[in-house]
C-alpha cells in the first residue's frame, strides 16, 4: 500500500548540490530524507530531499545563498 501522506521536494541539477543540501539542512535540525526523484517528475540529478510540508519555510532559508535549487514541489 502507497502512502498518500502529502509531503515536498526540492530538485537540484546536481547530485552535489543535493548531497550538499543534506548536510546543511541536517545541520539546521531540519528532518529531510534524501530520495530518488520520483519518475513523473523530470530533473537533471537523480536524487531529490524530501520533506515535510510544514517545513517549507525553514528548507527554504536554510537553503538560501548555500546552495543552488532547481525547484520545489508539492507532491502526494
Amino acid at each position: 500500500m502507497r502512502d498518500e501522506t502529502p509531503y515536498m521536494v526540492v530538485l537540484f541539477r546536481a547530485v552535489s548540490h543535493a548531497m550538499k543540501a543534506e548536510r546543511v539542512l541536517k545541520e539546521k535540525g531540519i528532518p529531510i530524507k534524501l530520495i530518488p526523484v520520483p519518475k513523473h517528475i523530470s530533473s537533471d540529478c537523480g536524487v531529490c530531499i524530501r520533506f515535510a510540508p510544514d517545513s517549507r519555510a525553514d528548507v527554504e532559508a536554510a537553503l538560501a545563498g548555500a546552495v543552488d535549487v532547481q525547484d520545489i514541489r508539492s507532491l502526494k
